[in-house]
């Protein structure tokens, strides 16, 4: 299984698997030219391929949407970063997918007022993949100026290949941790989910 390969392994196995994804490479490559800083193609678009290919559904199956976090904290008006949106619009136009733009360095600013509960400002694109309700969320995949990608995976990349799905009790509440693994479960039957932890040393909020 690629999940026990050696982690280099499992890193081309990645690339391999993701590029079966012609909508994904397609995002990869329009948003490297918008210049967005410390940008990443992330969520369920990467780990929701791997899913496809390892049990032999279409690449792009039951995808939604393809997100892009930027962090951008020298200027963190709505208006700079509906000027992002708009300029993917632009960039993205004709793909058969909608793709979400979102300066992560702003999410704290609306939050609360939508969800109610109080998000601490992030410090970079990275601390905001890793505050996913579950693990194998925690994914993101950017290209470079020479073509190669650059993986964020802090949590690994066995879970992903292995189709488990596992709590990640930093921020997201339970709730929001258990009603996505259901969708994905009616989805991909064949993931394992694993249970929220009985107890958890950081007090949950909301994020997810």
């Amino acid at each position: 299984m690629i999940g026990r390969l050696p982690l280099d392994q499992q890193l081309e196995s990645l690339r391999a698997v993701l590029s079966r994804n012609e909508v994904l490479t397609e995002v990869l490559a329009r948003t490297a030219t918008l210049g967005l800083p410390g940008w990443y193609v992330t969520a369920g678009c990467l780990f929701q391929t791997v899913w496809n290919v390892v049990t032999g559904r279409p690449p792009t199956s039951g995808i939604k949407d393809y997100d892009v976090f930027y962090f951008d904290a020298d200027d963190l008006s709505w208006e700079a970063e509906d000027a992002a949106i708009k300029a993917g619009g632009e960039v993205f136009s004709g793909l058969p997918a909608e793709v979400e733009i979102r300066n992560e360095a702003r999410v704290h600013l609306w939050y609360e007022d939508k969800f109610g509960v109080v998000c601490p400002p992030y410090q970079s694109t990275e601390a905001a993949i890793d505050s996913f309700a579950a693990t194998t969320c925690c994914l993101g995949v950017r290209t470079e100026a020479d073509g190669e990608w650059r993986v964020y995976a802090p949590h690994g990349l066995s879970d992903v290949f292995n189709l488990v799905v596992r709590p990640n009790p930093v921020l997201a509440p339970r709730s929001v941790y258990e009603a996505k693994a259901a969708r994905w479960r009616e989805q991909w039957p064949e993931l394992t989910v694993l249970e929220w932890p009985s107890t958890s040393a950081t007090p949950p909020s909301v994020r997810g």
